[in-house]
């Protein structure tokens, strides 16, 4: 029987132990033993499929990411450490040296990072195309381009990008469509359906939910997951069984949750959108979002991130955040608390006026993370801090 998305992240279960325990239990251990001698050496030899060293799989990981597959459509994944574990898995185990890769400008700092101070080290180079210019794609690729790379939305800006043409284009020059989907979820969004060769989530936000534990997954086609797999295995980026545990129960309350935060998210946008001391409001389903149709298209809500701009630049937004009473500020995203950054100031500081314009930061954008709380509550303190300005 084929069951519905909420119902998969609800029942999909590791096998039951003796115990016939109802809920998963914690597999708190380094390894695993054996039969006998020829058990021990057809497991090592991969012609059993089983448990042999956590660093390997482990039941609570093999849960967890057999969620996630499931619920992006995909044929197989692997999990890691983090979110960040998860991108430099993906890249270092499918990149050779004089390798390419054609990515969107607007990627999360650490992945920009990544791009341009390691990569580099062995020989792999980066090429830029703007989110809003996508049909400059095909001019950078290179007879040595191997992925093509974005996140959508994207991180800060909640800018959109075309899964489906970004599909067309990995096809088309015989490329690897890698799509970071923190922000949408499997719930609000499947690339796979689109093109994408292979779904990569910092489970750490949304997927966990509570700011809880850190975490990160692929997801993807089955021989480009065994590649994956091997590297993560060989160097040690293990999800530890608790995280995983913890991030599998998570997963059973995503629609839900999400739910929530895309319902409170659409409000506070469209107040927001009407405040005398606001330029411009970006979120995903609201309708003056430049990709608003492209977003209904792809996306099935419009996720838990608002973006803003307050007038009076730098000092504004600083000043908004230290008036705030109940919002937290913190870097992280995807929490049952609502959370504020100013990226002009703190997260995109080090960045150059025309390099933060680029990625769509102007020096009043505010991120908004929107939680559990109770919309009111959320307008509140929002319009109280604006109030001081």
């Amino acid at each position: 029987m084929s069951h519905k998305l909420e119902t998969r992240a609800v029942r999909t279960q590791m096998d039951r132990s003796q115990y016939l325990e109802h809920s998963t239990p914690l597999h708190l251990t380094s390894s695993f033993v054996f039969e006998d001698a020829e058990d021990m050496r057809a497991s090592f030899a991969e012609e059993k499929q089983r448990n042999i060293y956590s660093r390997f799989t482990n039941p609570n990981t093999s849960e967890f990411v057999q969620k996630v597959t499931e619920m992006e459509g995909a044929e197989d994944g692997v999990s890691f450490a983090t979110g960040m574990g998860a991108i430099y898995g993906t890249f270092a185990a499918l990149l050779n040296a004089g390798d390419h890769i054609v990515s969107a400008r607007s990627v999360f700092g650490s992945t920009h990072t990544l791009f341009t101070k390691y990569l580099p080290k062995w020989n792999i180079e980066t090429s830029y195309f703007k989110v809003e210019e996508p049909e400059a794609i095909a001019d950078l690729i290179k007879p040595n381009t191997k992925i093509l790379y974005a996140e959508t939305p994207t991180n800060p800006g909640v800018d959109i990008l075309d899964l489906q043409y970004l599909g067309h284009i990995a096809k088309e020059y015989n490329l690897i469509l890698i799509i970071d989907n923190c922000f949408a979820t499997p719930y609000l969004q499947q690339p796979i359906k689109f093109g994408a060769d292979l779904v990569i989530h910092s489970a750490t936000k949304l997927i966990d939910g509570q700011g809880r534990v850190l975490g990160g997954v692929t997801v993807g086609s089955l021989d480009l997951i065994h590649e994956i797999y091997l590297f993560a295995r060989n160097t040690g980026s293990a999800l530890s069984p608790f995280n995983a545990w913890i991030l599998s129960k998570s997963m059973e309350t995503l629609p839900v949750r999400v739910d929530r935060h895309c319902q409170t998210a659409l409000e506070t946008a469209e107040y927001l959108e009407n405040h005398p001391k606001i330029n411009w409001v970006k979120y995903p389903f609201l309708k003056s979002h430049p990709q608003f149709e492209l977003a209904k298209k792809q996306m099935s809500q419009g996720g838990s991130i608002v973006a803003f701009e307050i007038k009076g630049g730098i000092d504004a937004g600083r000043n908004f955040l230290n008036t705030l009473e109940m919002l937290s500020l913190s870097s992280n995203l995807g929490d049952s608390r609502s959370i504020v950054t100013h990226p002009a100031s703190t997260t995109h500081s080090k960045l150059s006026e025309s390099d933060r314009s680029e990625v769509g930061i102007t020096d009043g954008m505010v991120r908004l993370s929107i939680g559990l709380e109770h919309i009111e509550d959320i307008k509140n303190d929002l319009n109280q801090a604006l109030a001081k300005l």
